[in-house]
């Protein structure tokens, strides 16, 4: 593993934890699984084509965790976690507080639409892929990924009612 791997694989950091969060929805299973991937990344960093992007290869490696993850969290039954606690408001109401409320509105708009759907509409619009590095994560042809994201933008602007 060379220096410059490592960097680029620092610098990517805050991007795995924003599309773990979107996988998990939970900030403490999400630095888990930028753990795991980062881990597995290291470990694999020969099989990585220094020709390609990192970004979309670390995050096909993290899609796979988040797999294997979802695979033992079923056989291991409900697990409920007692530090949930929602966020305190801003003390300071404003743009800050609409700002906040809007974003919350987009998250749990996003959390009611399809798996497969929230996952497209993460790496496209939140990650900025494009459609072609988002078939190679997914493993799905871009045509299907230019449909699921057309699907889930409408699914998404309805459930926000400005449709």
């Amino acid at each position: 593993m060379d220096a410059a791997f490592s960097e680029t694989l620092i610098a990517l950091l805050p991007n795995l934890r924003r599309y773990a969060l979107s996988l998990t929805r939970r900030p403490d299973q999400a630095d888990d699984l930028v753990q795991i991937t980062v881990e597995r990344a290291i470990a694999h960093a020969a099989s990585f084509d220094s020709g390609q992007r990192m970004e979309p290869w670390l995050f096909r490696i993290m899609r796979n965790a988040f797999i294997d993850q979802t695979r033992r969290q079923r056989s291991a039954g409900v697990q409920v976690d007692i530090h949930d606690m929602p966020e305190a408001l801003p003390t300071d109401p404003g743009p800050a507080l609409e700002a906040r409320l809007m974003l919350q509105s987009v998250e749990a708009a996003m959390a009611e639409l399809p798996p497969e759907q929230r996952e497209i509409l993460h790496l496209v619009c939140v990650e900025e892929m494009s459609y072609a590095e988002t078939a190679r994560i997914l493993g799905i042809p871009m045509g299907t990924v230019m449909s699921r994201l057309s699907r889930a933008r409408l699914a998404l602007a309805d459930r926000l009612g400005i449709r």
